[in-house]
């Protein structure tokens, strides 16, 4: 359906193959992909059955968009080593070969880190508005008014590491670095792929460390931890957002996690603290959040101790600079980004065939 000469963006990993099954229909258009998740290193992606027929499907496309420098310098590396590729600075070239499949053609591709962003001056809107502040009086009121409110927002998956954010909050609530109800931590899990077995394990997982650490620390109108297994409209989500004095964002694997930013964005008032994995997209942007290795539970739990008691200049300088990054960089700034990339990228336009 696309006009002669049209740019095409295709999204996410889902679609790996369709780059070179569009260009092999239509080799006009201008073809972009962008890559929402990490992309593996080769010593792992090299494991794929699919792994040729993958990377020539991704191929197919004049440049691809990744999270993370590291995420394409990964791309570029599995090209070499599983096509034969030659790979220089950003681009990729491929001599094609002559099997008649799929993204058999010859083929010249940029493959860089453009990272995504959210609607930020959209979501600070919304987040000052008299209705999400007076709601997020509301929620603190209802959690007891505590001094500290701890909060992690996350998909119920796997990667997201809330099984090692628990771990920690429970060990800081035994060594006594924290106790309600002065500190509340509030985590919000949105429900996913409940069909799988694995997330429903990991569900039944997470609610029996919520329930044996309420049932260690919690008392009669004070309580730990505040579990929550439900979705929220945006509304919600930025009153909740302004209601967490530490925001725990600490995924095992993220390819960039706008969580952080739309935290980093409803906090108006400049207050509030990011705990950060360096194992996001957003760790790459986000040097003025307080880094931490997740898989390192007694340097998790530090950090987290240090977002809490650090110097309220400290915490309200590196909230400033966070802002300021969202701000200057915001989902406009990086769809313009990617579109003058793949316009930029090599390409050999053919004319589409009247077949």
């Amino acid at each position: 359906m696309a006009a002669e000469g049209a740019t095409v963006w295709v999204h996410d990993y889902q679609l790996q193959l369709v780059p070179a099954m569009v260009r092999d229909r239509r080799p006009d258009l201008r073809i972009g992909w962008f890559d929402h998740i990490p992309f593996p290193p080769v010593e792992l992606f090299a494991q794929l059955p699919w792994r040729a027929s993958i990377l020539r499907g991704l191929l197919g496309a004049d440049f691809l968009g990744f999270q993370r420098p590291d995420d394409a310098r990964n791309f570029r590396r599995a090209c070499r080593a599983v096509l034969g590729a030659r790979a220089a600075g950003d681009q990729v070239r491929w001599d094609g070969t002559d099997d008649g499949r799929t993204g058999a053609g010859p083929r010249t591709v940029r493959a860089a880190s453009v990272p995504i962003s959210i609607d930020a001056s959209g979501f600070q809107r919304l987040a000052d508005s008299p209705e999400v502040r007076e709601r997020a009086r509301e929620i603190r009121e209802s959690l007891g008014d505590p001094d500290v409110v701890l909060m992690g927002v996350d998909r119920l998956d796997y990667t997201k590491g809330i099984r090692h954010r628990l771990r920690a909050i429970g060990e800081l609530f035994e060594d006594g670095d924290i106790a309600p109800p002065d500190v509340t931590f509030v985590q919000v899990a949105t429900p996913s792929r409940e069909r799988v077995e694995a997330y429903r394990t990991l569900r039944e997982q997470i609610e029996a460390t919520v329930g044996r650490i309420n049932g260690d620390f919690s008392h009669l109108g004070d309580t730990a931890v505040h579990y929550l297994h439900q979705s929220y409209p945006r509304e919600e989500m930025a009153a909740l957002f302004q209601v967490a004095d530490v925001m725990l964002v600490t995924p095992l694997r993220d390819g960039m996690n706008l969580v952080a930013k739309e935290y980093v964005t409803a906090r108006h008032d400049g207050g509030g603290a990011l705990v950060l994995s360096e194992f996001t997209g957003a760790a790459e942007e986000l040097r003025a959040a307080y880094l931490c290795n997740p898989h390192d539970i007694e340097g998790l739990k530090e950090t987290i101790v240090r977002a809490i008691r650090d110097d309220p200049a400290e915490k309200s300088r590196r909230m400033a600079a966070l802002r300021r990054r969202v701000r200057r960089h915001d989902v406009q700034t990086w769809a313009e980004e990617f579109l003058a990339a793949l316009a930029s990228a090599p390409h050999r336009p053919r004319v589409r065939s009247r077949r």
